[in-house]
């Protein structure tokens, strides 16, 4: 197999090859037809010469390839290197001085086919990964600011541009909608066929397709750096990159043929000298030993292991590709089904990780005029500052009229302001002397992972704010896959150990990091792998990067920085949980389906070879066996492309809501 993009002399070889092959099988199949003894009407000469053709012909692709390949290898290696083709070939011309010109003929048109159902199943596997790469957008309409549009390549627009999308059209890059709205098919980049409504603000994807509505829309990524050509990046290095058992078979194949090769005459002479294997059986001459020989070349091929993993982790890398799910590679696949500790960034991972405003408390004393006094003055100092809770405050109060203050950023002590002689603080409870009753309702509130912050007035507080970062509903579903698997998951955040805990244990997290910095993931995920051998790491920020790195396997939420997208080992596109936990049950799936193929493959060569010392298999029977079982491991690995329909992950009812902390 080869993972590059066949050029156009390799694509008319092949054509070339298909056609001989079927002129070929004509040719079998009426010698086969005229020798027949009741309707013979062609002579012994007429039908060899005609199963000779036939084995030339429909050998063509495979002798030619199985050759070229010996030649070009040996050379590169500067030490003989022999193609497991070469192996069938010698057995087709050793039936061919055997006399037996029609086994010789079927025995290359069955192994023939097999290659030619190989080349298939690997084209099926690489069809969903392969269509990503056609889907990248040419052109776009461009609004020029005298309102005139202009059809222009989608690399030439620039941040900022406003771009016009017509119904049914390509979305041309990633932006957000200024004008209109729209049904938008998204299932090329995140998996879900169902269209999606968005309107003013909301952030569309290059590659998508608008319905049947036109708007305008802000481009926000240059063309490559959009979700889609991250995608494409991770699917180019997801065809080049073979599991370790792939690659062990493809450096152990030219070994094992060589071993083969010079095992064979020995063979040979112990059977002829030792066992006694002389008696005569064809009418050329040639004795039972020689006849084995030829057995041994043909049952000891290692056909059916060489495509024992490729064609399976190709399909199990399409079904991906189509559920929005991207891979760099089979290894980074076949890793992830032996994993014992899986760890979670939390926020933008687990949670939303976007805050939320969840109440709004007037504490005791402060009366109505106060506390309305403390909302304008909260979201005034807040719009000074680009914390992610001051984006959160200044959402939840949009209407609340505000005024122009002079703002301080105390650092460890939140923001401070003064307005005609009074001093506004905007903080942490742990900054103000708060009454009792104020200050276990902020306890109760942090106990249950909330982010709690006051205003007070000239130090006294007169409003309090409670802020959470929900979970996403889709994570709880995906951690109880995990833990039915026995598998240890982690959180590892850096908020404090009350809210940590309270997150926690809303997912059923098995075990919570908290407190941790940045640079402090790199040391969990070392930790966990001394402990649990291997460990994959789910993140979505630059800070995680080191980590996902760290980690037997990486996994970076489609959303993510570049940097954790570029150093990750696969990643998911529309950030569900259901489809980690997807990935993994189709990585355990495709491990077992290996495995099964190995161990058949070798069975049925030992089987042969076994037989082959005590019975005397007539060579189209040997041939059945073995290129049958060829034909069965390749089936069995495209089982993988429907695992969907049998083995799908239950996803969680669209009306399900995240349990509330208690």
């Amino acid at each position: 197999m080869t993972n590059t993009t066949p050029s156009k002399l390799q694509i008319i070889f092949h054509k070339i090859g298909v056609i001989t092959y079927f002129i070929g099988l004509g040719l079998f199949l009426f010698a086969l037809l005229a020798h027949i003894p009741s309707v013979t009407f062609l002579s012994d000469t007429t039908v060899m010469i005609l199963n000779i053709a036939a084995v030339i012909l429909s050998g063509y692709e495979v002798i030619s390839e199985g050759l070229v390949d010996t030649v070009k290898q040996s050379i590169q290696s500067k030490r003989f290197r022999p193609n497991i083709h070469i192996l069938m070939l010698l057995g087709a011309i050793g039936a061919i001085i055997i006399g037996d010109y029609g086994d010789a003929a079927l025995l290359i048109l069955i192994f023939a086919g097999a290659h030619f159902l190989e080349e298939y199943a690997e084209s099926k596997s690489k069809k969903e990964i392969t269509n990503l790469l056609k889907i990248t957008p040419q052109n776009a309409r461009l609004l020029r600011d005298d309102g005139s549009q202009e059809i222009v390549p989608v690399a030439s627009l620039k941040i900022g541009d406003q771009v016009m999308v017509l119904n049914g059209d390509q979305i041309p890059t990633d932006g957000v909608i200024s004008q209109g709205s729209a049904a938008i098919n998204e299932s090329m980049i995140t998996g879900e066929s169902i269209p999606k409504e968005k309107g003013e603000g909301d952030e569309v994807f290059g590659g998508s397709i608008n319905g049947n509505s036109v708007f305008t829309m802000t481009v926000t990524k240059n063309s490559d750096e959009t979700v889609l050509a991250k995608i494409l990046k991770v699917v180019s290095e997801a065809q080049t990159n073979l599991t370790k058992t792939a690659t062990f078979i493809k450096k152990f194949e030219p070994i094992y043929v060589t071993i083969i090769m010079l095992l064979a005459p020995l063979f040979y002479l112990f059977g002829y000298y030792v066992l006694g294997w002389t008696r005569v059986i064809s009418a050329n001459g040639m004795n039972l030993a020689f006849n084995r020989m030829i057995i041994l070349f043909i049952g000891a091929s290692p056909c059916a292991l060489a495509v024992s993993d490729i064609p399976a982790t190709l399909s199990a890398l399409s079904l991906l590709a189509r559920r929005g799910v991207l891979f760099k590679g089979g290894s980074s696949l076949a890793l992830f089904a032996d994993v014992e500790a899986v760890a979670f960034d939390k926020t933008g991972t687990l949670t939303e990780g976007k805050p939320t405003v969840t109440d709004v408390i007037t504490p005791p004393g402060v009366s109505d005029e106060e506390a309305a006094e403390g909302k304008i003055f909260l979201v005034s100092m807040e719009q000074k500052s680009n914390h992610p809770l001051a984006t959160a405050i200044v959402s939840h109060f949009s209407n609340i009229k505000t005024i122009d203050l002079e703002v301080e950023h105390k650092i460890g002590s939140g923001l401070r302001s003064i307005h005609n002689g009074n001093e506004y603080l905007l903080g942490k409870p742990a900054l103000f002397n708060l009454p009792e009753r104020c200050a276990n309702r902020a306890k109760a509130m942090a106990v249950q992972g909330k982010t709690v912050v006051f205003i007070a007035k000239n130090g006294k507080p007169i409003l309090l704010v409670a802020l959470l970062d929900q979970a996403k509903c889709c994570a709880i579903d995906g951690l109880e896959y995990f833990r039915a698997q026995k598998i240890c998951t982690v959180m590892i955040t850096g908020d404090n150990e009350l809210t940590a805990q309270a997150i926690g244990k809303q997912l059923g997290i098995t075990r919570i990091y908290a407190n941790v910095l940045p640079e402090q993931k790199l040391d969990v995920v070392q930790e966990l792998k001394n402990e649990y051998g291997s460990v994959a790491m789910v993140g979505d920020g630059i800070n995680d990067a080191p980590a996902l790195v760290e980690a037997t396997i990486g996994i970076a939420m489609g959303d993510s920085t570049d940097v954790a997208i570029d150093v990750a080992d696969g990643v998911l596109v529309n950030n569900d949980f259901i489809k980690l936990a997807l990935m993994h049950a189709i990585s355990r799936k495709l491990k077992r389906i290996v495995m099964q193929n190995i161990v058949f493959a070798l069975g049925v060569v030992l089987l042969l070879i076994a037989l082959n010392f005590f019975v005397t298999l007539p060579m189209g029977l040997a041939v059945a066996i073995h290129e049958g079982s060829t034909i069965l491991v390749i089936l069995n690995g495209l089982r993988l492309l429907n695992f969907s329909k049998k083995h799908a992950i239950k996803r969680p009812r669209k009306n399900r809501k995240v349990k509330k902390i208690a």
